[in-house]
């Protein structure tokens, strides 16, 4: 599939006309270079029901991204970089290791985490016109291959990937990996043979876009993604967005056989957001079907997919991402900026999900429910400028006859991220 995917974008982008050329542009390798850190303090806490182990993590971490310009010329080249650094403040032997937390690596034996991380990677880059072809560590950001970047460090992967910008409005992406970095560990090892994947999205107006993509993880499963989006302005500060992602998967047969489950699933959910002035009323549904539930992120060392933490582009997705088999699931949420009480750069958002008609070895109608809370403030000016709180709070209580699908609890996220520019 990967040849096929690259092939297919490469013809197209030699055929079709170039309107304005970012590459003709271009002042340079080093005039159009600029060095990026984020300083991130996170802790996570999840107090568990049912008799699960609580779990905890703590730690800070730097995450330095260099971006080089491109040489001038027809064809232009460059470098990226990326350097990755974590210490361990809490969470060593017996509150470390549940995977949705994932700061730090436990050791093989499921003792004490990693006291420290320390990871770097590299990409080339080539630019003809408005195309990039890279070679080497990424993190891509797409609806079918997103590296996990909502934790203490980032999630990458290694290979080619191709972006194209040729038409206004058009972009085309392909690719093919064959090595997740996890991001609670400095090794290359967990598990991934290969992914490829393609696909574009497009502004077809001011009002209306649309994305289609496709992948394939070599023995594990083949996906594809359809997604929508529609915004009406009524005023200046009134308007309705629609919002539609959808998924559509089939396992490979030995690993559905491994899991324990049937080989496809369907799953998709509808947005409609009423933005008046500084508040936002969202109401959602979203719908599970097939023989077993959504299947994303997790490593392939351990029976995930490995096609990245954040590959879940749904609307009921929190800590709990509702996705059970067969689950249904309804959202209403509300959300404030306080610049509208004069405290710009604060924001307020509480959601509450539900979720029934679960599938699982116990019952036909499993059910769950989420209260989720989360407040931001991001400092506007000053030496401080820029640094960000985020404070997280969700309350998720699952049936006992769902157990296996999920586990309820509560749990509080603290964020503290710093960005700054160097140049």
């Amino acid at each position: 599939m990967k040849k096929e995917l690259l092939l297919i974008t490469l013809n197209l982008c030699a055929v079709i006309p170039a309107f304005a050329s970012e590459q003709a542009d271009s002042k340079g390798f080093i005039a159009d270079s600029h060095l990026d850190l984020l300083l991130r303090n996170a802790y996570i806490d999840r107090d568990y029901r049912n008799g699960v182990q609580d779990k905890a993590e703590w730690g800070q971490g730097a995450i330095t991204k260099f971006h080089s310009g491109y040489t001038e010329g027809l064809i232009g080249f460059g470098v990226d970089g990326i350097a990755q650094y974590a210490v361990r403040l809490d969470g060593g032997r017996g509150r470390s290791g549940a995977s949705g937390i994932d700061f730090f690596k436990q050791g093989s034996d499921g003792g004490r985490a990693k006291h420290d991380l320390a990871k770097f990677g590299a990409t080339a880059k080539m630019r003809i016109s408005n195309t990039v072809l890279s070679y080497g560590n990424q993190y891509p950001i797409l609806p079918i291959l997103y590296a996990d970047d909502s934790r203490l460090l980032l999630e990458t992967y290694t290979g080619t990937m191709l972006t194209s910008k040729e038409i206004t409005g058009l972009e085309i992406n392909a690719g093919y990996f064959t090595d997740e970095q996890r991001k609670s560990d400095d090794r290359h090892n967990s598990g991934l043979k290969s992914l490829s994947f393609g696909g574009a999205s497009y502004q077809f107006s001011d009002r209306f876009s649309g994305s289609a993509y496709a992948s394939d993880v070599k023995d594990v499963l083949k996906k594809q993604y359809l997604g929508m989006n529609y915004n009406q302005p009524f005023s200046n500060k009134q308007k309705l967005i629609l919002d539609f992602n959808g998924y559509n998967s089939r396992l490979d047969s030995d690993y559905a056989r491994r899991l324990d489950t049937g080989r496809n699933n369907t799953i998709w959910s509808l947005a409609a957001s009423y933005i008046w002035d500084v508040q936002t009323f969202e109401l959602a549904y979203q719908h599970s079907s097939g023989s077993t539930g959504y299947q994303y992120g997790g490593y392939r060392n351990a029976d995930g997919t490995g096609d990245g933490g954040n590959t879940i582009w749904l609307s009921n997705s929190y800590w709990s991402d509702f996705n059970g088999e067969g689950e249904r699931s309804w959202q209403a949420s509300y959300g404030l900026d306080f610049s509208g009480v004069g405290v710009p750069g604060m924001s307020w958002t509480t959601a509450y999900v539900r979720g029934d008609n679960i599938k699982t070895a116990e019952t036909r109608n499993g059910k769950e429910h989420e209260w989720f809370n989360q407040i931001q403030y991001q400092v506007q000016n000053g030496p401080a400028k820029d640094l960000k709180l985020t404070l997280r709070y969700s309350i998720l209580r699952v049936s006992s006859n769902a157990s296996d699908y999920n586990v309820g609890g509560n749990e509080v996220r603290v964020y503290v991220d710093y960005p700054f520019s160097a140049f």
